[in-house]
């Protein structure tokens, strides 16, 4: 087999500080993430409560030379590091302490509708998330793959027995259906397997084989670009990366500070069967033609961020739609928009009316709420002048009767 030259490699590596492997394999990821790493950028440097500053210095040095992570590790409050922790605990502990518009790139909304069995009333839970966490279940032909995890975690769930839910319309615990929908699915799409299992007080591995594919469909299409493994047991393990660039169809293996080129993965091939892949990590696929739309959106993402107004007009705007015998409110919550019927607050009734009057205005069929108020005001003024007038004339006749008697 052919080596690679190191000198054409232009990654870099992470320093182990003691037990920081998990740590080190997570940076890789990120940092190879390019969306990711751009919004990290984007972060002002005077937010001094995101650790986007600490990772912005790091990702700096880590395009230059192998790098340390020790204010990464500082920012994070880990103190022991001759301590493992798990991997994916630390993903999420990063994405929490990170800029909203750099968790955002991971985040997606799954919707838990449950269904009472007695009364067929439903209700909707949005449960926004940073990855989905799949089960490593027995298969029937021996052969368990990422797909069949995904459809083991969005199966429908029953409760029934001793497990039955409290339902408000029936006031009593009946038997339940949960069902479960992507609803948002998220630019990069990260999968957690199960492998460590709390069992009989302590902690076990499952290092059963699993057929990670490089292209999975649910059912918007997702391509594998980056994995870590986790290698040996709980107390004496490692962890790596495998990580395909955005704009190589080679693969690299990110061990710490080594960094080497790998041969045997490929893209031909529709999956790989490994006993140690941990985090998969699948970026949304997107054609040729839509790729454009894609800026365009991310583009429009980031001018709403900045530009509060903007979403507010857009707002009013969309009012216009409604119809004139009932009344509407639209409250902008995330990804969605909210709607409310009738029965609503005062605060929302003087809402409602200004912005009538607002939208009233943009399409000139009445003057502006401000010259409203003015006329009002000219319009007193003039008949209080006038009272003004005939109490002083009045006043005046009276005095020139009483100097003549």
């Amino acid at each position: 087999m052919k080596q690679e030259n190191p000198t054409d490699i232009k990654y870099h590596g992470l320093r182990n500080q003691g037990a920081t492997c998990y740590l080190n394999s997570v940076l890789q990821v990120l940092f190879m993430t390019k969306e990711f790493r751009e919004a990290v950028e984007r972060c002002p440097k005077d937010r001094i409560d995101a650790l986007d500053v600490q990772l912005n210095s790091l990702f700096k040095n880590l395009k230059e030379k192998t790098s340390e992570t020790t204010e990464v590790t500082r920012k994070l409050g880990i103190e022991k590091v001759i301590e493992q922790h798990d991997a994916g605990q630390y993903f999420e502990k990063i994405l929490s302490l990170v800029s909203d518009e750099a968790s955002k790139i991971f985040e997606g909304h799954l919707i838990h509708r449950t269904i009472c069995c007695k009364c067929d009333s439903e209700t909707e839970d949005d449960v926004p998330f940073w990855f989905l966490s799949l089960p490593l279940m027995d298969s029937s032909d021996k052969h368990y793959s990422v797909e069949d995890g995904i459809q083991e975690f969005l199966k429908d769930a029953e409760f029934d027995g001793d497990d039955q839910l409290y339902c408000e319309n029936c006031d009593d615990k009946c038997d339940t259906i949960v069902k479960y929908e992507l609803r948002h699915h998220p630019e990069v799409l990260m999968l957690l397997l199960k492998r460590f299992e709390y069992h009989y007080m302590s902690y076990t591995k499952d290092s059963r084989a699993v057929d990670v594919y490089y292209t999975i469909n649910i059912p918007e299409t997702y391509e594998l670009y980056a994995l870590v493994e986790h290698f040996g047991s709980l107390k004496g393990g490692h962890y790596k990366a495998k990580i395909k660039p955005q704009d190589e169809d080679r693969w690299y293996e990110f061990n710490d500070s080594s960094v080497t080129l790998l041969h045997n993965m490929s893209h031909r091939n529709k999956f790989e069967k490994s006993r140690s892949a941990h985090l998969l990590f699948y970026r949304k696929k997107i054609s040729d033609t839509g790729t454009q739309d894609k800026e365009n959106k991310v583009e429009e993402g980031r001018r709403k961020l900045k530009d509060d107004d903007l979403g507010e007009k857009d707002h009013l705007m969309k009012k216009r739609k409604t119809t004139s015998d009932s009344t509407l409110v639209h409250r902008q919550t995330g990804h969605e928009v909210t709607t409310c019927s009738t029965g609503h607050s005062d605060q929302d009734s003087n809402q409602e009316t200004a912005a009538s009057n607002t939208e009233a205005s943009i399409q000139g069929l009445c003057p502006p709420p401000l010259c409203q108020r003015l006329h009002l005001r000219l319009h007193r003024s003039w008949h209080l002048y006038v009272w003004l007038l005939l109490v002083f004339v009045f006043g005046i006749f009276l005095l020139v009767i009483a100097m003549k008697v």
